[in-house]
């Protein structure tokens, strides 16, 4: 089912800057980037697409973070290069997620911002691909908890309590964190930058959460009348946001001012053990994955508005490129297992690539994915595998490192 309310598209105020970084970045315009870049703009003649302090590339400029939280050590392994940078380490790392440029890594005491330094900027019918240097950014004081969500011009940080943070972007950008707006209220997940607007789910009183939509200056503009029980889980993708809800999924999307959020749901019941609670994707794709309890996996189909329950047996991590590359799955016995998608059939599997594959205490091995190649994390072999999915999931490189990258997250997509 889906409910359509008009959201109005008034000029955002609070805080001004998160305005002016929406117009600078809705276009191909140029930015400052990197603080450390000169001090002097662009002449009127400059190239399309150009960001002053950073590289244009032809292709994308793939970079992992990686930590281990047991000594602090933290690495940027560039997937261009091979080269691995050692920057400042991040010691009790609780998590460690991206927006695809800048690392998040969680602690008790706060969440440390570190700018990869590779990203790209996706117009629809074109995309540009940056880098530019490694830089640690700042603390922000959200703690281990924290949920942070961004766009091209906001990052909104929500903290364990359901208060959010909404950072602008431009500042995190040019090395700084700043001085955050705050969003009216408490919601019971995370809030999703989408379409210049704010998604949030907000508890209802009634052991749900009703879905809200908020402009940048924290006013609420729609209410699509729609509603999630026990949320978990969200991701954003070509076709609109998704949340997870205890009986499925909801896909909020927008349309010229209109917000639309039409429910995906399981086709029967699913224990709540075995519900789809942290989507993993390649960015930009619409097919999404997520354990299905131990021993299966959800993939979910968003154009075609379907979920399919793979079963693997022990799963320890796993997701897709989507578009009819398999669904890759590291099971408990230390190698990768390719399957289809459609009919579940298994593939492949690789040789026994991890001696412990067991996820610990809520680190371990995790698989990402880019446009040609998955990566899988040996925190134990102190190593990472770049693997080729689409030609029988070979080996394609063997990355040796000095730290056990027991956290990983790409950037550069």
């Amino acid at each position: 089912m889906s409910a359509r309310i008009p959201a109005r598209r008034g000029t955002a105020r609070t805080p001004a800057a998160l305005l002016a970084a929406a117009l600078l970045v809705t276009g191909c315009s140029a930015r400052d980037d990197d603080a450390s870049a000169p001090a002097s703009s662009p002449s009127a003649t400059t190239p399309h697409g150009y960001v002053e302090g950073a590289k244009e590339s032809a292709e994308q400029q793939s970079r992992l973070l990686l930590n281990d939280p047991g000594t602090g050590n933290t690495r940027v392994l560039d997937l261009i290069t091979g080269t691995t940078h050692k920057v400042s380490g991040t010691k009790d790392t609780a998590r460690l997620t991206t927006d695809g440029r800048f690392g998040f890594l969680h602690t008790a005491d706060g969440t440390r911002v570190l700018d990869a330094g590779s990203w790209m900027v996706d117009h629809g019918d074109h995309v540009h691909y940056y880098r530019a240097a490694i830089r640690a950014v700042g603390d922000l004081p959200a703690g281990s908890g924290a949920q942070v969500r961004s766009d091209a011009a906001v990052t909104a940080v929500t903290d364990e309590d359901g208060r959010t943070a909404l950072y602008d972007r431009t500042a995190l950008e040019k090395g700084r964190t700043g001085s955050p707006a705050t969003l009216p209220g408490t919601h019971t997940a995370a809030v999703v930058p989408y379409a210049e607007h704010l998604l949030a789910l907000t508890d209802d009183g009634e052991g749900t959460a009703e879905l809200t939509v908020y402009d940048r200056d924290g006013k609420r503009v729609a209410t699509p009348g729609a509603r999630c029980e026990d949320p978990r889980g969200d991701a954003v993708t070509r076709r609109g946001v998704v949340l997870g809800c205890a009986d499925g999924a909801l896909l909020v999307r927008e349309d010229d001012g209109e917000f639309t959020a039409e429910r995906i749901p399981y086709d029967g019941d699913v224990p709540a053990k075995e519900r789809a609670t942290a989507f993993h994707h390649r960015a930009g794709s619409d097919t999404l994955t997520a354990p299905a309890g131990d021993r299966a996996v959800w993939v979910l189909d968003v154009t075609d508005r379907t979920w399919t329950r793979v079963p693997t047996g022990p799963v320890v991590a796993a997701n897709t490129a989507g578009e009819g590359s398999p669904l890759l799955v590291l099971q408990a016995d230390g190698s990768l297992h390719g399957y289809d998608i459609a009919t579940g059939k298994h593939l492949t599997r690789t040789e026994r690539l991890l001696e412990d594959a067991a996820a610990r205490g809520g680190t371990g091995p995790v698989i990402e994915v880019d446009r040609s190649r998955a990566y899988l994390n040996d925190p134990e072999g102190r190593r990472v595998y770049e693997v080729d999915y689409n030609d029988n999931l070979r080996i394609a490189r063997t990355f040796d490192l000095d730290i056990e990258p027991a956290l990983m997250v790409e950037t550069g997509r």
